[in-house]
């Protein structure tokens, strides 16, 4: 039977691959995806536009490698002419030259239209960069790449070919790959797994399975934390609760925000984990980041909601904030918007708080996303003040504004526009860490390198 098996397998793993002698194909510009996920009610699609960054749970999706000055990054591209065929793509801003090349396609979806299939990213301690390709439930399995050569995006070889959705890896460096994601085993259920080295891998564990989840996750020091909410029988449009779990020893043992050990699979709704109760309320929980405090607390971003659909029934959509101190969890809001996709990045430098997301109303009111705003705190989230906009009078809504890992101040926030209500193009924009200026990367590329072009 191995001997069956093993061809299979072999097949599956170069299926695809770049020969050794060529490099990966290139971009003519930056395009992002365009999607709608095809569930309208009065107010729109339930969400749709440009989703190059998308999703929350596909973390991270960009890195800052200070060994090359260079902000590494993966987002849903597409070819030119084409808004919904689906390409892998990765790219860098170079910090020094102020500049990025044309972007690599690391891989072509072949037809997939659906950005559930975007990528994150991971630069082990020798310079190899590693994407992580999302798979769809059973029906189109996850992949990961490596680069050919430290800090390099010529040229990905296809490593590994499994069951895989919303990938969360990260690089520890002595003991390897510490890798969260999901898979579509009775819902969607939260898995765990790692590997010294990026190809041999142990075999994964169930971490919650209560009809399933979506997950967000980060590291505090070495210290894997995750928070999640779940789906009742099943159903993502009922997502409700909001649970925070972590691990010191790298799955090993998984534990409360108080050091309780926890059972897992977790199964109990009511599990020590939980940090809110929005079941009881009959409220819905769309977790956008996970952050810690200048004393390693974490901070939870979620927004929550009254309804599934778009359009005012779903009001109040709440910006909130979880933060675990003074041994329990402090609730505060920062905001409301239009949109329960709405999502924006956390930020922590010492008492300074600073929130970048989709908080203004845009053009396509109801739809995804809106106009880009910077707010702050400082007095650990108690009370919030936008400080300024980003983007104004824009054509299409702004939608997920992600944090990069280890962020530059010149590449603070990564994020895509589009018509949240009909096809369009889709651009790439990014943000210093005062928001004083907003680049946008180049639609079409006639050179190799290109200088971003600032818009604020």
């Amino acid at each position: 039977m191995k001997l069956l098996i093993l061809p299979f397998l072999l097949s599956m793993l170069l299926q695809g691959g770049t020969p050794k002698d060529s490099v990966n194909p290139k971009a003519d510009g930056y395009k992002g995806i365009w999607f709608a996920l095809g569930q309208p009610s009065e107010f729109g699609d339930k969400y749709s536009g440009g989703l190059g960054t998308y999703t929350a749970n596909h973390i991270p999706i960009a890195i800052y490698a200070a060994e090359v000055e260079k902000t590494f990054f993966v987002y849903g591209g597409t070819t030119k002419g084409d808004q919904r065929h689906l390409l892998i793509m990765i790219s860098y801003f170079d910090h020094n030259k102020q500049c990025v090349p044309k972007p690599v396609i690391v891989c072509d979806k072949e037809g997939v239209d659906d950005p559930h299939d975007n990528a994150a990213l991971s630069i082990d301690n020798k310079g190899y960069i590693w994407v992580f390709v999302s798979g769809r439930n059973t029906s189109r399995p996850g992949q990961i790449f490596k680069s050919d050569k430290p800090w390099s995006i010529e040229r990905f070889e296809r490593v590994r070919v499994s069951e895989m959705t919303y990938p969360q890896p990260r690089f520890i460096d002595g003991k390897g790959f510490f890798f969260l994601f999901t898979k579509y085993t009775h819902g969607r259920e939260l898995y765990w797994s790692t590997s010294p080295d990026g190809l041999n891998w142990v075999p994964e564990k169930k971490l919650a399975g209560m009809g399933g989840h979506y997950q967000t996750s980060n590291f505090c020091g070495n210290t894997v934390y995750t928070t999640f909410n779940y789906h009742p029988g099943g159903n993502v449009d009922k997502r409700t609760n909001i649970y925070l779990v972590k691990s010191e020893d790298l799955g090993k043992t998984w534990k409360t925000v108080d050091g309780r050990i926890l059972e897992t699979p977790l199964t109990d709704l009511h599990t020590p984990a939980l940090v809110h109760d929005f079941e009881a309320e009959k409220k819905l929980a769309y977790i956008n980041d996970l952050n810690f405090d200048a004393e390693g607390n974490p901070i939870i971003l979620a927004v929550i909601s009254n309804d599934f659909r778009p359009g005012p029934k779903g009001d109040p959509r709440e910006w909130t904030l979880f933060h675990w101190k003074n041994g329990r969890w402090n609730e505060h809001k920062v905001c409301n918007s239009t949109h329960n996709y709405d999502m924006g990045s956390l930020y922590v430098q010492g008492k300074l708080w600073r929130i970048i997301g989709p908080t203004q109303p845009g053009p396509q009111h109801w739809g995804t996303g809106g106009e880009m705003a910077l707010w702050e705190s400082s007095d650990e989230g108690v009370t919030w003040k936008m400080v300024r906009q980003l983007t104004k009078e824009s054509h299409f809504n702004h939608s997920y504004a992600r944090r990069p890992l280890n962020p530059n101040d010149q590449f603070y926030a990564f994020w895509a526009d589009g018509d949240a209500d009909k096809l369009s193009e889709s651009h790439l924009y990014f943000t210093d860490i005062h928001a004083d200026s907003v680049c946008v990367l180049p639609y079409n590329m006639s050179h190799e390198t290109a200088v971003p072009q600032r818009i604020k």
